[in-house]
């Protein structure tokens, strides 16, 4: 049991940060390579507003929130807008420097070392236990129920929201939806505040539980792998996808090597490209004319 539970705290990981993947190749086309480091970014907005806020805890949680998704809409309105009719080349190195320019800034501000809001927040981390002898910490717990919440609110909003047609419409075919008096630029920035904002969410749910550093870049990627398997354009995909990753992931280090855990993603991710490039519910059409 406790095996089983270790997979799904996992997957519910990568499955909240592939999602940010998804959401912005699907709208825009774009792969935004700095996913990683926008995540991380969120987890130290919440160390910066546990120290402003720190009688109303909540209040910390909620703003550092909604900064996440004011950052990524700022990052696409400031810097990737530019990026319009620019190859997709000039788009992805983009992310790749911004990626390495947050990185630089957090150790500015915040140094290298571990840093734990939850702490500062005066929060405690029970152990809940489960049938079967099972364990499961309360903020890996958590992990799950906003994985539950983010995928079902994306797909309510994305078929029945009206930004959320105009997501799905912009993506589908950009330049009939702009005829059609679709403010792309609107749209797109509104995807890049949501991708920046749930992988905010990963990212603080994460450093709660067992604290923060600038490695926390690394699970960024790990998820990557997951978004890429499922199929870029599919937040079912991103869940198939993360689940694979997640159980070869845990499987390897309970009966291989611990040691091998962070090379099986990428593992997982070469016989995928191998066998279908374009992931399991991904557009075939769409990866070949990219």
């Amino acid at each position: 049991m406790q095996f089983v539970v270790n997979i799904m705290v996992l997957a519910a990981i990568y499955a909240l940060i592939a999602c940010g993947y998804v959401l912005i190749y699907r709208v825009s086309r774009v792969l935004n390579l700095a996913h990683g480091e926008l995540m991380m970014l969120g987890a130290y907005l919440l160390v910066a507003t546990a120290s402003a806020f720190a009688a109303s805890p909540l209040m910390a949680v909620v703003f550092a929130a909604v900064m996440s998704l004011a950052v990524g809409g700022m990052v696409y309105l400031f810097l990737m807008r530019r990026m319009t009719g620019e190859t997709v080349l000039a788009a992805v190195l983009t992310t790749v420097a911004l990626g390495i320019l947050i990185r630089g800034l957090i150790v500015l501000f915040w140094s290298a070392q571990q840093q734990h809001p939850r702490a500062m927040l005066g929060w405690d981390n029970p152990v809940i236990v489960l049938p079967g002898d099972a364990r499961i910490s309360l903020y890996s717990a958590l992990l799950i129920v906003a994985t539950v919440i983010v995928y079902g609110g994306l797909f309510l909003f994305l078929r029945f929201g009206r930004w959320g047609i105009r997501m799905r419409a912009a993506g589908q075919n950009p330049l009939l939806a702009a005829q059609r008096g679709i403010n792309l630029h609107a749209v797109f920035a509104l995807a890049w505040g949501l991708s920046t904002f749930t992988g905010a969410i990963a990212g603080m749910l994460i450093a709660l539980d067992s604290g923060l550093d600038s490695t926390m870049t690394m699970i960024g990627l790990k998820a990557f792998p997951a978004a890429l398997v499922g199929g870029l354009d599919s937040l079912v995909g991103a869940l198939i996808g993360a689940l694979i990753i997640a159980g070869a992931e845990v499987g390897v280090i309970r009966f291989i090597d611990p040691l091998l855990a962070d090379v099986v993603p990428f593992i997982v991710l070469i016989v995928m490209l191998v066998i279908r490039p374009w992931g399991l519910f991904g557009t075939r059409e769409e990866l070949d004319r990219v």
